[in-house]
C-alpha cells in the first residue's frame, strides 16, 4: 500500500500523476477486498467505483460541494479518500464506521443514504437553497443505472432538468442494481453506450471557440438545429439536462475531463459514466450480485453460501404451493437473491415479476394482480415497503384486495444499521385497514402462516420475519392468534417472532433466580387479541413486552393498559438504533435475554404483595 498509505485527505490526491493514480486505484481495490472480507460489507459496487471517486475527490472539495450519493453502498472507497481509512478495521461494527454516508461521521458526507432513486431529488434541493441563500458550492448527485428503475428518480430529472439550476447527475452505469437491471431504462442506456472520444474533441473546440463568441453561437445553433432534425434527443436532453458521455469509468484522467467540463455549464448536466461492477476482484467480477452484500470470507477462496434462513425457507415453501396453484404470482424489486424468490423465478418464470428498484410500483401491480383473480406475493425488505405506503392504503386495502406482503428482514439487521433495521413496519402495517399481520417465530410456522395467507385470509396479509436463521424455539403453534410456552406465574414475557428466542431465555434465566416466569407468544399481530392475551398472563403480576420494533404504534402500547397488571416495555425506542451486530444491538437496547430478565426483576420488586398498581 505504497501509494495508499500517503493519502490522509483529498488533498493529497493532487500530488499524484496519472499513471500513480492508476496505482493507487489497484492499492484502493487490494485494501477493499481485505478489509471487506474481514468484516463484510458491499464488495462489488465499491470495487466497481473506485476510479470514479478518485476523479470526483480531485474536481470537488467535498469539505464545501455537497456530492450526494444514491443507496450509498458504494461509498467506501470516499470513506477511504476522506481520512476515514484508519476505521476499516471497525467497518459495520458496533461503534464503528458505518457502511454507508453518514453526515455525523464525517463533513465530507453530504447527506445520509440508504435507500434508492432520491439523491438527484436532494441534490436539487441543495442547488436551490444555494441559489437562493446565495451560497458558492457545487452540487452533484451519483446515481446508478439501478436507481432509475425507481419512479423517484424521474421525479427528481424531471423536476432538475427544467429547473436551470447549476448540478451535475453522474449516471454511474454499470448495467445493475444488484441483479442485472431491468426495464425500458437498460435498454436506453444500451443505445446510448457509444462515441468514444467524442467528449474530449468536445471539450477542446468549447476551449478553442470560446475565443470567438459570436461563431460558437452561430455554429452551436446550426449544430443544435441540424441535431434535432437527424438525431432524436435521449431522455435526459428531453428533461433539459446537457447530456455528456458517456465517458469510461475506469480512466481517471477521461472522468477527471469530463467532470471539469461538466462543472463549465451553468445548467443542469448529466454526465454518463460506464463502470464494472467488482472491476480488479475476478470472483466479484463474474458474478456481482453474490458479491453485492456479503459476510466475512476467504479472498481466495470467495463467498461461500451459508445454512437456510426464513428468507430460504419462504421461498421453497412458495415454490412447493406454486406447483399446486396456478393463482400464485411472486414479485419482487429487484431483491430475488435476498427474498429466497430465486428458485421461483428459475422454476415459474412466466409468474415471476422484477419490477427494479420500484416498491410503490410493485404494490400497485399487485393489486392489479388480486384484482382480476391472482394471488401476488410481494416479497419485499421491511425497510423499502416503507416506499409503498400510499399503495398499501389506496391501492390495497380500500378494495380490501388478497395481496400477500413476505416483509422480510424485519426487526434488526444488523452492520446495515439505521437505513436498513425493520423498525417501522409493525406500526406502519397495523395501520393499514383490513391488514391481517403474522409474526412467525420458526421456519415451521413461517410455512404455515404463509399457506394461512395465501389460502384461508382474503384480505391484505402481511408475514413479518427477520433475516437469517430460526433460534431454540422450533416448533410450531400458529394455529391460533397467541399461546402460552410454559406456565409460570411470577410474571409474563410477551413477545412475537424471533425475540421468542430471547424470552425463552430469559424464563430460563429467572427461574434460576427462583422467579417462575411464563412466555406468551403472539402470532397474529394484527388484529391483536388483547382480551385473550390477557386471559393468558392471569394469575402473574406483572408482564415484559419485549418487541424488536420502534416504540410508536408498538404492540405493548395498545396490551399495556388490556392486561390489567404492571406491564414493562422494553422495544426499539423512539429513535433510530445506529449498526452494529444483532446480538449487541439487542443487548445495548435491554432485548436480549438478560435485559429482559432485569427488566422482570426490576418490575416485580415494585410489586412484592402481588398487587396492582393503581
Amino acid at each position: 500500500m505504497e501509494l495508499l498509505d500517503k493519502i490522509n485527505s483529498p488533498a493529497d490526491l493532487a500530488q499524484l500523476s496519472y499513471p500513480e493514480l492508476d496505482r493507487l486505484a489497484e492499492e484502493i481495490r487490494d485494501f477493499l477486498v481485505d478489509r471487506v472480507s474481514k468484516n463484510g460489507g458491499h464488495l462489488a459496487s465499491n470495487l466497481g467505483a473506485v476510479e470514479l471517486t478518485i476523479a470526483l475527490e480531485r474536481v470537488y472539495n467535498t469539505e464545501r460541494d455537497r456530492v450526494v450519493f444514491d443507496v450509498g453502498h458504494q461509498s467506501y472507497v470516499y470513506k477511504i479518500l476522506t481520512g476515514r481509512r484508519g476505521m476499516f478495521d471497525t467497518l459495520r461494527e458496533f461503534g464503528g464506521l458505518s457502511g454507508f454516508p453518514k453526515p455525523s461521521e464525517s463533513v465530507h458526507d453530504a447527506f445520509i443514504a440508504g435507500h434508492a432513486s432520491n439523491s438527484v431529488s436532494v441534490a436539487l434541493g441543495m442547488a436551490r437553497a444555494r441559489t437562493a441563500l446565495g451560497g458558492d458550492y457545487e452540487v452533484a448527485a451519483i446515481i446508478g443505472d439501478g436507481a432509475l428503475s425507481g419512479g423517484l428518480a424521474y421525479e427528481g430529472l424531471s423536476n432538475a432538468g427544467a429547473s436551470g439550476e447549476r448540478m451535475v447527475v453522474i449516471l454511474n452505469d454499470n448495467e445493475m442494481s444488484i441483479e442485472p437491471n431491468v426495464g425500458g431504462i437498460s435498454q436506453l442506456l444500451s443505445r446510448l453506450r457509444v462515441r468514444s472520444g467524442y467528449l474530449n474533441f468536445k471539450r477542446n473546440y468549447r476551449r478553442v471557440m470560446r475565443r470567438f463568441p459570436a461563431l460558437y453561437k452561430f455554429n452551436h445553433r446550426l449544430k443544435e438545429r441540424v441535431k434535432h432534425i437527424f438525431i432524436p434527443d435521449n431522455t435526459f436532453s428531453e428533461m433539459g439536462f446537457y447530456y455528456l458521455g458517456p465517458v469510461d469509468g475506469h480512466d481517471i484522467k477521461q472522468l477527471e475531463s469530463a467532470l471539469r467540463m461538466a462543472l463549465e455549464f451553468d445548467q443542469p448536466v448529466l454526465l454518463h459514466v460506464k463502470t464494472r461492477k467488482g472491476k480488479g476482484y475476478p470472483l466479484a467480477e463474474a458474478d456481482p450480485a453474490a458479491y453485492h452484500g456479503v459476510g466475512p470470507f476467504d479472498p481466495k477462496i470467495g463467498v461461500k453460501k451459508g445454512g437456510d434462513g426464513f428468507s430460504d425457507v419462504f421461498g421453497s415453501e412458495l415454490c412447493r404451493m406454486a406447483r399446486d396453484d396456478g393463482r400464485i404470482m411472486a414479485v419482487t424489486a429487484a431483491m430475488a437473491p435476498g427474498t429466497g424468490l430465486s428458485p421461483f423465478s428459475r422454476e415459474f418464470p412466466e409468474r415471476f415479476f422484477d419490477v427494479g428498484i420500484a416498491e410503490g410500483h410493485a404494490v400497485s401491480m399487485a393489486a392489479g394482480m388480486a384484482k382480476q383473480g391472482a394471488v401476488p406475493v410481494f416479497a419485499v425488505y421491511s425497510t423499502f415497503l416503507q416506499r409503498g405506503y400510499d399503495m398499501l392504503i389506496h391501492d390495497v386495502a380500500l378494495q380490501r384486495l388478497h395481496v400477500v406482503f413476505a416483509v422480510d428482514r424485519a426487526g434488526l439487521v444488523g452492520s446495515d444499521g439505521e437505513t436498513h433495521h425493520g423498525a417501522f413496519d409493525v406500526s406502519y402495517l397495523r395501520s393499514v385497514p383490513y391488514m391481517t399481520v403474522l409474526a412467525p417465530a420458526s421456519f415451521a410456522e413461517l410455512r404455515s402462516m404463509l399457506h394461512m395467507a395465501v389460502r384461508d385470509i382474503n384480505l391484505p396479509v402481511a408475514l413479518r420475519y427477520p433475516r437469517g436463521g430460526e433460534g431454540r424455539y422450533r416448533d410450531d403453534l400458529s394455529s391460533k392468534p397467541a399461546a402460552v410456552i410454559g406456565g409460570g406465574t411470577d410474571v409474563a414475557i410477551i413477545t412475537y417472532g424471533i425475540m421468542t428466542n430471547e424470552a425463552l431465555d430469559a424464563a430460563d434465566m429467572l427461574r434460576a433466580r427462583g422467579i417462575s416466569a411464563r412466555v406468551i407468544k403472539i402470532n397474529m399481530l394484527n388484529p391483536l387479541s388483547a382480551a385473550q392475551i390477557r386471559g393468558m398472563c392471569s394469575p402473574c403480576r406483572a408482564a415484559v413486552i419485549a418487541e424488536d420494533a420502534c416504540a410508536q404504534g408498538c404492540i405493548g402500547e395498545e396490551l399495556r393498559g388490556e392486561l390489567g397488571c404492571p406491564a414493562e416495555l422494553i422495544n426499539l425506542g423512539h429513535g433510530v438504533v445506529t449498526h452494529g451486530s444483532v446480538p449487541e444491538l439487542r443487548r445495548s437496547l435491554s432485548l436480549d435475554g438478560e435485559g429482559i430478565a432485569a427488566a422482570a426483576e426490576r418490575l416485580l420488586s415494585e410489586v412484592p404483595d402481588g398487587k396492582e398498581e393503581t
